[in-house]
C-alpha cells in the first residue's frame, strides 16, 4: 500500500530542503522520524510535518479500504523536493540603486510504502 503528502510554497530554498530530504530517503519511517528529530537543519521541521501527513494518510487509506496496515513497516519510497514559485524583493544598494533579492520557495512531496 502507498500514500502520499504533499507540501506546497514552502518558504525555504529547494537546495536546503534537498539536504534534509536526501537523509530521509528509502529509510523506515521511524528511523526516519528519528533523524528528522535529531537533525540541526531548519528544514527539517517542515519535511517531518510533511513525513507525517504522509503516515496519517496511509492510515486513513487502510481505514477506507478496510486493509491492515502496520505502521512500523511503512518506509519512505520517495522524497522529493522541486522548486516553487520565486518571490521577487529588491533590496536598497550604494548611490541609490536597487538589488533584486530572490525569496525561493520549495514544494515537498513525499511517497509512503510497505514493503511487499
Amino acid at each position: 500500500m502507498e500514500a502520499r503528502a504533499i507540501q506546497r510554497t514552502v518558504r525555504q530554498s529547494p537546495r536546503k530542503m534537498r539536504l534534509v530530504a536526501d537523509l530521509i530517503r528509502g529509510r523506515p519511517v521511524n528511523e526516519a522520524f528519528s533523524i528528522l528529530k535529531f537533525s540541526k537543519k531548519g528544514a527539517a521541521k517542515q519535511v517531518s510535518k510533511v513525513l507525517l501527513s504522509a503516515v496519517a494518510n496511509a492510515r486513513e487509506r487502510s481505514l477506507k479500504g478496510d486493509e491492515r496496515l502496520d505502521e512500523d513497516a511503512l518506509y519512505v519510497k520517495s522524497a522529493t523536493v522541486d522548486a516553487g514559485p520565486t518571490l521577487k524583493r529588491f533590496m536598497p544598494a550604494a548611490m541609490g540603486r536597487a538589488t533584486p533579492l530572490k525569496k525561493r520557495t520549495s514544494h515537498v512531496k513525499i511517497t509512503v510504502a510497505t514493503k511487499e
